[in-house]
């Protein structure tokens, strides 16, 4: 192979595709140096990508709200079929499909060990916890691409039982790379269970996942909240109440209309720091939280799977440049709130929610919207991403994702 056709980051609001050097199996250099990694990497495979998706926290760095630089490689919600493997890869064979998980883990480090794979110590030399196409995140590839390396593809990758049947339900597989999980995590963090209320903040992707998530631990009354109304749709096109925090009712109010009382057991934030403040206001990055903690009863739990970020160049105030929220959390500590926050560990997930999909358990694709634009469409997709579309983009580099029933 002579190229790689990958999604780039090129300024604020602006995607291309460009052609790169198709992928090696090798660890990026800075990751190697820093981490005593060797660059060969016999550990790893190379997957032709199947679908792979367009997220949320990707237009966080498409916006310019964060230190990506022009250059920056896209995606981590990754779905492919093996084509090349290592010497070291013993369980994985050519022609596998397979569910990346975004988070990249060696493994072999003390966290990885205890599950927490979000965190993985070995794999980023900036911070604990890496992704590919992702900035500060080690420098590995984006997946939004025709081809894509994975490290550590043993322990990483999670293989589909059936390449027929996964082909068929390729459009709900594709969602256990990221959101999925991530939304699963939000509800599980939360403490839902048989007959529990619960709020989700937010009907983007991850809320629609989070919500579908709560129904499947056995929620008796999810309610989604949002400012979109095509999204606050999709949320009761599979069984959601919806309230409108445009709207100038209080949440407070708009949750009593639909439970009785004004607070629910557990609550998900899945909107994170470019949040909207309640009431069609301007952007108010801990508005979210805040909001969460007053309707969530007192001894309740918060999952809040929504993307904070430590540096965010476009924030409306200096403090919230560098993360720093007027966060109420003498209320959260008043009431005894358990707050989970972090990236998903999507290895503690995937496998059963992949048997949910197989199974009929799980229609996520049809909860987030799943709709399918070829790769080359990809800087139109972030577009209308990024202008509220109720859909999640699953770019199709190579035609092999079937269309919906």
């Amino acid at each position: 192979m002579s190229g790689n056709r990958i999604v780039v980051y090129k300024e604020p609001g602006v995607v291309a595709v460009e052609t790169v050097d198709y992928p090696k199996l090798e660890v990026p250099a800075d990751v190697a140096g820093a981490k005593g990694l060797s660059v060969k990497a016999p550990h790893a495979v190379i997957l032709k990508t199947v679908a792979t998706n367009i997220c949320g926290s990707d237009q966080h760095m498409v916006r310019g709200r964060t230190s990506a630089p022009q250059g920056q490689t896209l995606g981590h919600e990754i779905t492919g079929e093996v084509v090349e493997k290592g010497d070291d890869v013993q369980f994985l064979e050519v022609g596998d499909l397979v569910s990346v998980p975004f988070n990249i883990a060696c493994g072999r480090c003390r966290n990885c060990k205890e599950g927490q794979t979000g965190v993985c110590l070995n794999v980023n030399p900036a911070r604990a916890g890496s992704a590919y196409g992702y900035v500060d995140m080690g420098g590995w590839l984006g997946g939004q691409a025709e081809y894509v390396m994975v490290p550590f593809a043993d322990f990483n990758l999670l293989r589909f039982p059936d390449r027929d049947q996964a082909l068929e339900k390729i459009r709900d597989l594709a969602m256990l790379a990221d959101i999925f999980p991530t939304g699963y995590h939000g509800a599980y963090t939360a403490g839902v269970t048989t007959g529990s209320t619960v709020y989700v903040a937010g009907a983007g992707p991850v809320g629609l996942a989070a919500a579908l998530s709560a129904q499947l631990l056995g929620a008796a009354v999810v309610i989604v909240g949002d400012l979109n109304q095509d999204r606050l749709a999709q949320a009761r096109s599979f069984g959601c109440e919806t309230v409108d925090v445009g709207s100038d009712a209080t949440l407070e109010d708009q949750v009593a209309d639909v439970l009785g009382v004004n607070e629910v057991d557990c609550a998900v934030d899945a909107v994170g720091f470019e949040a909207s403040a309640h009431g069609g206001g301007g952007e108010a990055p801990a508005t979210v939280l805040n909001s969460v903690m007053a309707i969530t009863r007192a001894g309740g739990r918060l999952g809040i799977p929504g993307l904070y970020v430590t540096g965010d160049p476009g924030a409306p105030d200096e403090d919230a440049k560098t993360g720093t929220l007027k966060v109420r959390l003498g209320l959260g500590w008043a009431k005894s709130h358990t707050l989970t926050t972090g990236q998903c560990p999507v290895m503690k997930y995937h496998r059963g929610l992949m048997m949910s999909i197989l199974h009929d358990r799980a229609k996520i694709a049809d909860a987030v919207n799943a709709t399918v634009i070829s790769l080359d469409d990809a800087p139109q997709g972030y577009r209308d991403f990024d202008s509220g579309a109720a859909k999640k983009y699953v770019l199709d580099p190579h035609g092999m994702v079937p269309a919906a029933a």
